[in-house]
């Protein structure tokens, strides 16, 4: 009996800097995973709690809402993750591993943890390995660029002078775009536990005034790249098997 052909695993989808209903309704009809919402005052995606619960109060079951936090007290921290059903915590600041844990309950609510990449051949330098260990409470150590504020910018970081190998769920940030999200997959899957993306500026409208405000049709063609990048990588891991059984 022939064993079933291998499956690459499946690439988790979050949307990032929602402000408007008819986006968050787009990203779940597309088959998002997360949606993300900015309580970084801020930003200019941000939004208050009390919007982000009305917005999330519309997911239907399985899909996470995220909160995103710059430095915030964990007393607001914890208010807004009770306030908001089901949401898990996204720290973008400073803050250290005993302040996320603080802000968390400790344990009583999920957490990523961004690690802000330097861009340029200076990514060699950061070590995300003891980062990873440093954070080891995360749920994921989120990947974005480090650029001026807070947020990745709509840049991407250079992917291949991460370490080959990290013990850690990774999600893979900034810069991210329909056209590029493929090859971030293909570079950094097989680096990790298990590896997501989360993309902002990639599935905005077009021109000035419009962060926040996203694109249905780039979010629709974001998810269908992460979809085909997995659907190639299912088929590498066939050829592969049916190699490793030839020989």
């Amino acid at each position: 009996m022939t064993s079933p052909a291998p499956l690459a695993p499946r690439t988790r989808i979050k949307i990032c800097g929602l402000t408007r209903e008819a986006d968050l309704d787009a990203a779940v009809e597309a088959g998002a995973d997360a949606i993300g919402f900015v309580l970084y005052p801020k930003s200019p995606r941000a939004v208050s709690v009390e919007r982000a619960a009305e917005l999330a109060s519309r997911l239907p079951p399985f899909i996470t809402p995220v909160l995103l936090f710059v430095n915030a007290d964990a007393p607001e921290v914890m208010a807004s993750l009770a306030r908001v059903k089901g949401a898990i915590a996204q720290f973008h600041g400073e803050e250290t591993p005993e302040q996320c844990e603080e802000a968390t309950g400790p344990g009583r609510f999920r957490y990523m943890r961004a690690a802000r990449i330097p861009l340029g051949a200076a990514g060699a330098g950061f070590d995300l390995v003891k980062y990873a260990s440093d954070y080891s409470r995360a749920q994921a150590i989120l990947l974005d660029a480090h650029v001026e504020g807070y947020g990745g910018g709509g840049k991407a970081f250079d992917w291949s002078l991460l370490p080959p190998a990290v013990d850690a769920h990774l999600v893979l940030s900034g810069g991210l775009t329909p056209a590029n999200v493929s090859d971030g997959i293909h570079s950094l899957r097989t680096r990790c536990k298990t590896l997501s993306v989360d993309v902002s500026s990639g599935v905005e409208i077009d021109g000035p005034g419009h962060k926040g405000l996203k694109d249905a049709g780039k979010i629709r063609a974001f998810v269908a790249a992460v979809r085909a990048a997995d659907a190639a990588n299912t088929v590498k891991a066939s050829a592969a098997d049916a190699s490793s059984f030839s020989s």
